[in-house]
């Protein structure tokens, strides 16, 4: 489970989760893999692992303090504590709460990044999840290594021809 996890966490783009009804022990820990996370009215999120003796296995312990900070992490792990969407959104565990048709609303949050370079959002995810296990001047330099990488692109090139032609770019990619 790790290191499927792991892989799911690694992907260049983003991946988005959509919580509807519930995520314990191993299905937050998949959402928790995501890059955002989405939740419905109904859903339910938790590590219950510590009441069967256990800890969570598949990243909960590693990705969660990352999320929504140490001393909630704890909380939720040593207790194994049910959270609702609304304490989730609050606490940082979810991106949003979404009403309506789940796929129609985790589409429409998609949208929103969807069209903007794919090379230049895995180096932005890149640079914060590097950033997370770095002092930051030296995530400073990560930053300006994928930030001189990101202005090397066509991309880069139609974003800001688009810009000055007062357009929407075409990015392609690459």
């Amino acid at each position: 489970g790790q290191r499927v996890f792991h892989k799911l966490s690694l992907l260049p783009m983003p991946t988005v989760a959509i919580v509807n009804g519930f995520a314990f022990g191993g299905g937050l820990e998949l959402a928790l893999a995501c890059t955002f996370r989405l939740a419905t009215e109904n859903a339910r999120m938790a590590l219950p692992e510590i009441k069967l003796g256990l800890i969570p296995g598949y990243g909960g312990t590693q990705r969660l303090p990352r999320v929504v900070g140490e001393s909630r992490a704890l909380e939720l792990i040593m207790t194994g504590r049910v959270v609702k969407p609304e304490e989730a959104e609050r606490i940082g565990l979810v991106n949003r709460v979404i009403k309506g048709e789940p796929l129609d609303s985790g589409a429409s949050f998609a949208r929103e990044f969807s069209g903007f370079g794919m090379l230049a959002l895995g180096y932005a995810r890149e640079a914060v999840q590097r950033a997370l296990d770095l002092p930051v001047s030296e995530g400073l330099k990560v930053e300006a290594d994928l930030s001189t990488l990101a202005y090397q692109t066509e991309d880069a090139a139609e974003g800001m021809e688009a810009f000055v032609a007062k357009r929407n770019p075409q990015f392609k990619d690459y």
